[in-house]
């Protein structure tokens, strides 16, 4: 069910879980076009078995971790992930928000949104960090969340590979979330690494770029091997990505309940050796 089981830190969790970045208005600020819709989404992803959720409060912001409450309080046997070190500004731009008062502040607005006393795992995503000084000093805000019981595991996100063997060889790293596709595979040694030490890898962009280009669901193999298998290409490239390792856990998103339910079910897909190749 949902590609079987794998470690999420302290949990255990199903491998096909769900992004919450989309229930977000466009640019994934502003409220939800669709504002029931994203609560119908939120919960016929519960009811399919989903039990790993990823979020921010810098989605929206503010929206998305309000309509988690909303569709899904108190979360029931449901782990979630969030993320730290951006901000929005006021016409929806991204800026880097990660000195350690930062960080931790952003943690305790997630908890306050969603109106919980621990988060599952907080992902330190980092915007142009440089140095292993500066790395340092955020690593040890995050450590200090965790030691203070606000966070069960810490993550790192866009993260180098110089950067994932710092973090993971100074304290315990629970999962990386890196673009990871079958067009984009700059992120292999990290997938590599996360495997052999039991680090569950969380791609973003499985599909390909977020943002229009590099669409793996047009690549001529992939269309291939859906018409042979009767699936669509989304399935083929979410199943693709599973299939690469058993670190992998997915977090496809949607604002759409007939798009979840079309992603869910990649999990129960399953490619041949040829087919992989």
């Amino acid at each position: 069910m949902l590609g079987g089981t794998a470690t999420l830190g302290p949990h255990a969790v199903h491998r096909m879980g769900y992004g919450a970045m989309q229930l977000a208005g466009r640019g994934v600020f502003g409220p939800p076009r669709d504002r029931d819709e994203a609560v119908r989404v939120l919960r016929r992803a519960v009811e399919l078995g989903v039990d790993h959720i990823d979020t921010s409060q810098y989605y929206g912001p503010g929206v998305v971790n309000a309509l988690l409450r909303e569709a899904l309080y108190p979360y029931d046997g449901i782990t979630i992930v969030s993320k730290v070190g951006a901000r929005r500004d006021d016409t929806g731009g991204w800026h880097s928000w990660d000195e350690p008062a930062d960080l931790r502040q952003g943690i305790e607005d997630n908890l306050r949104a969603l109106g919980v006393d621990q988060l599952g795992a907080v992902n330190l995503r980092l915007m142009g960090i440089d140095g292993q000084d500066g790395l340092e000093r955020r690593l040890d805000a995050m450590v200090q969340a965790r030691d203070d019981g606000l966070i069960a595991g810490i993550g790192i996100s866009n993260v180098t590979f110089g950067q994932f063997q710092f973090c993971a060889e100074r304290t315990e790293i629970v999962c990386v979330q890196n673009q990871y596709n079958l067009v984009d595979r700059s992120s292999q040694p990290i997938l590599d690494a996360c495997t052999e030490r039991g680090i569950a890898f969380v791609p973003f962009f499985p599909l390909g770029s977020g943002f229009g280009t590099h669409d793996v669901r047009g690549n001529p193999s992939v269309v291939a091997a859906a018409e042979r298998l009767g699936a669509t290409p989304t399935q083929v490239a979410l199943a693709w990505t599973l299939a690469q390792s058993p670190a992998v856990l997915l977090i496809p998103g949607t604002s759409s309940v007939a798009h979840l339910e079309e992603n869910l079910a990649a999990a129960d897909l399953v490619l041949d050796d040829v087919q992989l190749e």
